[in-house]
């Protein structure tokens, strides 16, 4: 199958190279750029836990300390396999969304030992830190996540052609994105592609689309993900 991989470039390229493991051809089309924002070292005095809601979280965090030896809770097993390569000394995955990872800290985590720290994108929804009361909590912005206004050129002409077989959707908003891109162009052939989609509220900004397939994966990260392919 050809493949359409709709995340950041730093994130699309790993999973192009699962899709080429299994047998598949990948077309990346980043839809979402990721800028690590400058800024003072991120002091973690006092801070018992480290939570992250995605790669790019560690990515920055990784640029802003040299500390590796805080625990780091990670919501998602492609987050903590990010944290592991970065020299964290304990990282434990939650292997879900934000909700599961804010279960899974309160269990992890004592409200008396110290601080929680949400490395975080600008724009968050803030639902982690709601989800957390009773804790001392902290947030750091260390990223921006940017959308493109149209689709790459190499992805229109693939989709007019007919020549996508399916396309992975991660999150809400690079659904949005391209179904925003979508709307604009013409003769775009999507009712033979099957979308595969990280949650619900991922396939639902699909839904105006008129998709082969929407489907969605039965846990929100990627190995569950790539099991609506086989």
């Amino acid at each position: 199958m050809k493949i359409l991989v709709t995340r950041p470039i730093e994130d699309g390229e790993e999973t192009a190279r699962q899709l080429e493991s299994r047998g598949h051809q990948a077309l990346l089309a980043p839809l979402l750029t990721t800028k690590m924002l400058d800024g003072p070292e991120v002091s973690l005095d006092g801070v018992q836990a480290i939570l992250a809601t995605s790669a790019n979280g560690v990515r920055a965090l990784v640029r802003r300390t040299k500390r590796r030896d805080v625990p780091l809770f990670a919501v998602g097993p492609q987050t903590a396999s990010q944290a592991q390569s970065a020299g964290f000394e304990i990282v434990k995955s939650a292997d879900g969304d934000a909700q599961d990872l804010a279960k899974a800290a309160s269990r992890w985590a004592e409200k008396d030992k110290g601080a929680l720290l949400h490395v975080a994108g600008e724009g968050n929804d803030g639902k982690l830190m709601q989800a957390l009361e009773g804790f001392t909590l902290r947030q750091e912005i260390l990223y921006a996540v940017t959308a493109v206004d149209a689709l790459p050129a190499q992805t229109v002409a693939a989709l007019r052609l007919g020549d996508i077989d399916a396309a992975l959707f991660y999150s809400p908003r690079s659904a949005q994105v391209f179904a925003d891109c979508a709307l604009k162009e013409e003769g775009l052939a999507l009712d033979g592609v099957i979308a595969a989609c990280i949650s619900a509220a991922t396939a639902a900004a699909l839904m105006p689309l008129g998709f082969r397939q929407v489907l969605v994966a039965s846990k929100p990260n990627q190995s569950a993900l790539l099991k609506l392919l086989d």
